[in-house]
């Protein structure tokens, strides 16, 4: 198998780290990521991550709390959930820096796009946590302003679903499976791959974005091969 791909950037959500639990941290699945993310790297391939938070925390909890006040605990959760993966990544040989928008220099180094370039061109994978360190945008939108800054091919977003569909198919039997979509079908017809913000920054850069089921065995290899597994936009 061949590589399709130079750098790219793993979106990973938070839910999807928890695996079945729906909370917290599965220790099985960051042990199943970090096998994955090791057969890119032995292939060459430069790796980013970026990582959610929604295993701990899934913004306000109730009407009252300040909207940016919550956004900045999600942040928080990112960087939780950022140590985590290093930790799980340095276990099997990988070496790995995690970068903050926020900083906290006692856990992590800020986040300085140069010096995370250099990071990747030397074979470490770069984890970006904290967001973008701005309140009022997702980390899916961190993803694409990220991608875009280290000039990463493709966004491979591993989720808990398996492709992109009309409506959520655990919701909806009659959900319409999309293999491949344009960045203009994705913000038409409003599906939930990313939100807008992002799918727009995608859109005008020109970062494919791939879609797929993190728990899946082998997908992170299949989709960096460009094997037609879950759904592309491109």
């Amino acid at each position: 198998m061949e590589a399709k791909y130079k750098r790219v950037l793993l979106k990973i959500s938070g839910e999807a780290l928890a695996g079945d639990d729906h909370f917290g941290i599965s220790e099985e699945m960051l042990k199943r990521v970090a096998l994955q993310v090791k057969e890119i790297i032995e292939m060459g391939v430069q790796v980013a991550v970026v990582v959610g938070g929604g295993n701990f925390w899934r913004g306000r909890t109730s009407k009252s709390m300040d909207r940016a006040t919550a956004d900045y605990m999600g942040m928080l959760a990112t960087v939780m959930n950022a140590m985590a993966l290093q930790d799980a990544f340095e276990a099997e040989d990988i070496p790995t820096r995690v970068q903050t928008a926020i900083e906290m220099r006692e856990v992590a180094e800020p986040y300085v796009r140069r010096k995370a370039i250099s990071h990747l061109d030397h074979g470490k994978v770069v984890i970006f946590g904290a967001g973008t360190g701005n309140p009022f945008f997702s980390t899916d939108t961190t993803a694409a302003l990220r991608a875009a800054e280290i000039d990463a091919e493709v966004i491979l977003l591993a989720k808990k679903v398996d492709a992109v569909y009309s409506d959520d198919p655990e919701i909806n039997p009659d959900a319409v499976r999309y293999d491949e979509l344009t960045h203009k079908e994705v913000l038409e017809k409003d599906l939930k791959v990313m939100d807008s913000t992002a799918a727009s920054l995608c859109r005008d850069n020109s970062i494919a974005i791939h879609v797929f089921a993190l728990a899946e065995e082998g997908n992170v290899m299949k989709a960096v091969c460009g094997e037609k597994i879950g759904t592309i936009v491109r």
